[in-house]
């Protein structure tokens, strides 16, 4: 396309500028020069400003935008935006600011001059746009980062503790290598319930169902429980621990035996000590519970895994009928 060489820039005039700013999706603000309180002062605001911050335009016009500041504005991100204002220089940044409800949002703000000829600044003009969500999202995806790091370590070490418990308490290598499948597998249910929730936690119910669901025919299973959120760091070892209890319940305890029945009931406990989960596992109509003739895997993460991870109280009794076992373990955090 050709361009005459004296051709002139398009210029648009004032009421085309104003209602391109009118109808500008981020908030536009044009203030007074003057940095001394009780300047620089509101001479203009876009309908996009109202939307962001509950103030109509005739509520904010002739005050400072330090109208929006408040507690939970950080001192230091002022004192640098009037730091660059103070030399001329455009200034960007990020702050918390208040609604006309008094409800805080995060705001992200590009200040530049409007100069004369002689280079006196005149006006500042201020683009914000409300970032809280974002900054809610950015918050959210550097603490799943720290979780994920802190839980992979915990796993990696929670595999290394099953492996060498396992290499000890398998008797041939065929035994080792279907009881440390399991046993990884068990770990990856675990994580798999604790990565698609939300808050990283998993629930006891669904820990338990996880693992004995695939078991679960004609009545044999009686569950009954509230519904208690636990955090991946007693998750894991809670899960190992009911993977570990319902293998043993279907080599040698009450579902190996088709009449055999499972019991398991739980609730949250209110104590001087604390919030607890306490809960019971008890067999039925299975074969005789004799005591083991050798401490094998389950039985030690019972009796010292469970106890060293979680601060757990475990109790292993072994009935006529079937094993019994309760537990008390503390919970974090007050009662919901």
């Amino acid at each position: 396309m050709h361009v005459r060489d004296d051709a002139k820039p398009l210029r648009p005039d004032l009421e085309v500028l104003l209602a391109a700013v009118e109808a500008s999706g981020e908030a536009i603000l044009i203030t007074s020069a003057e940095l001394d309180e009780p300047g620089p002062c509101i001479e203009y605001v876009n309908p996009a400003f109202t939307r962001m911050t509950g103030y109509e335009a005739q509520e904010v016009v002739g005050r400072s935008p330090r109208m929006l500041q408040g507690p939970k504005t950080d001192r230091a991100v002022l004192d640098a935006l009037r730091a660059s204002l103070a030399a001329g220089e455009p200034a960007q940044g990020e702050a918390v600011n208040y609604r006309k409800d008094g409800s805080t949002y995060v705001v992200e703000w590009l200040i530049t001059p409007v100069r004369e000829a002689d280079g006196r600044i005149t006006r500042w003009i201020s683009a914000q746009r409300d970032t809280t969500e974002r900054r809610a999202y950015e918050d959210r995806q550097a603490l799943m980062v720290r979780e994920l790091h802190h839980r992979v370590k915990n796993t990696l070490a929670t595999v290394q503790a099953v492996l060498n418990a396992t290499m000890r308490s398998s008797l041939s290598t065929a035994e080792f290598t279907q009881a440390l499948s399991g046993r990884i597998a068990s770990l990856a249910r675990t994580h798999a319930l604790i990565t698609e929730d939300l808050a990283q936690a998993a629930s006891f119910d669904g820990l338990l169902q996880a693992e004995l669901d695939p078991y679960d025919e004609r009545g044999r299973l009686a569950l009954e429980g509230p519904r208690v959120v636990l955090p991946s760091e007693l998750a894991v070892p809670v899960g190992m621990a009911l993977h570990e209890l319902t293998t043993n319940a279907l080599r040698h305890g009450s579902l190996a035996d088709p009449n055999g029945r499972l019991q398991v009931t739980w609730w949250v406990e209110d104590g001087p000590c604390g919030r607890a989960l306490r809960w019971d596992w008890a067999e039925h109509d299975g074969p005789p519970a004799g005591h083991p003739t050798r401490e094998g895997f389950g039985h030690r993460l019972l009796n010292k895994v469970l106890a060293a991870q979680t601060g757990a109280e475990v109790d292993v009794a072994f009935a006529p009928d079937g094993l019994r076992v309760s537990v008390r373990m503390p919970l974090p955090g007050p009662a919901a």
